[in-house]
Parts: C-alpha cells; sequence; structure tokens
C-alpha cells in the first residue's frame, strides 16, 4: 500500500509517472547512468524506469519512492522496497540512488531510518535485505554504516545495464537486530544536527 514517509528534512512520496522528468534532472547531477555498477535510468529513460517500478507495484512485489528534499521541495533520487514476501516477512530495500550534490549527506541515513521503521514497526517485516553488485565498494559501505549484517555473495547472478554479469553481495537486519539499529541510525542524525 503506498505510504509517505516523512522527517529529518526529506520526504518519501509514491514514486508517480510525472515524477519522470524530475528523476531524470536528479541522475543527470553527476551523470549517475555512467556508473556501472548503479541501475540509474540514463538520459531519456526516467519514464521507462518509473513505468518498471509501478508495474512492480501493481505485481504486489515492490514499493516505489521519490524523494523530496523538504527545504528545496525538489526531487533527489528514489528508492524502493522490493522482492516483497509475505509469506516470510521479508522485504529489501534497494533502487536507491540521489543526485550528487545529496550524496555522502544525511539524506541516506535519513531515508533508511524511515524505510526500516516503517518495515519493522508498521508492516511487520521479520527481516529486511539489502543488495548491490560486488563492485559498488561506496554502496556496500554505506549499508555496512546502517548497521546490516553481511550474508554473503551469490555469483554470477545479474546482468549489468553493460551486458556483464555481475556477483552480488547480499546483506540484511533481522528484527530484534532493529531497535539497537534505529536508536544509532538516530544517534548519528542527530549528531549531523548538531553540527
Amino acid at each position: 500500500m503506498p505510504v509517505t514517509l516523512e522527517g529529518y528534512g526529506v520526504k518519501l512520496i509514491p514514486m508517480q509517472e510525472e515524477h519522470a522528468p524530475s528523476l531524470e534532472l536528479a541522475a543527470a547531477d553527476g551523470e549517475l547512468w555512467r556508473l556501472r555498477v548503479t541501475s540509474v535510468p540514463e538520459p531519456g529513460a526516467a519514464a521507462a524506469y518509473v513505468d518498471t517500478a509501478l508495474e512492480g507495484q501493481r505485481d504486489g512485489h515492490m514499493l516505489p519512492f521519490s524523494i523530496i528534499e523538504q527545504q528545496s521541495g525538489d526531487i533527489i533520487g528514489c528508492t524502493r522496497y522490493h522482492d516483497i514476501v509475505p509469506a516470510v516477512a521479508r522485504l529489501e530495500i534497494g533502487y536507491t540512488w540521489y543526485a550528487k550534490r545529496w550524496q555522502r549527506t544525511h539524506v541516506n541515513t535519513a531515508c533508511k531510518l524511515l524505510l526500516l521503521r516503517h518495515a519493522f514497526d508498521h508492516l511487520g517485516a521479520m527481516i529486511t535485505g539489502w543488495r548491490t553488485d560486488n563492485y559498488n565498494f561506496a554502496s556496500q559501505r554505506a549499508i555496512e554504516r546502517l548497521g546490516a549484517r553481511r550474508d554473503g555473495v551469490l555469483r554470477h547472478h545479474a546482468l549489468r545495464r553493460d551486458g556483464t554479469v555481475r556477483d552480488t553481495v547480499m546483506y540484511s537486519l533481522l528484527a530484534g537486530e532493529w531497535p539497537e539499529v534505529e536508536k544509532h541510525l538516530e544517534y548519528q542524525l542527530s549528531r549531523r544536527h548538531a553540527d
């Protein structure tokens, strides 16, 4: 069920078709589609990217969000729940990217705190997962900073945009680990706000 998540200077709103031009602008900040290890839409492909996300939502295995930076009101990136498996109370967080000027700021911590809080406290998730390209070291570090555990590597697992096949690094966080991780993320955001 689409929902809006808000706090810490960001607002995650249900992705809609009309967000495609703003997402294309966000991706242009840093030419993010040139990164081999991400799935950021290249110029002219944002509408199809949004359509795929909304199709996943209609099929019940995705819940995509556009991310708004509250002070400016600009859409600065996107994220989503995916691989939602209600039978085992599992979902993953991914397809996350931000305009370059918002990378390495409070935004990722804020978004993940909101997504994790909603997943564990409102959706009843027992486990939340992440997956990333084995060469996306920045993403791996960011996931580890959240407090997630590295589960392992799925070898020869998924196609990259350039046609090569990647290994996928898997991470997870269990519901029992969430209270301590929540305190850690809140502390990180409070420290940044105090600076």
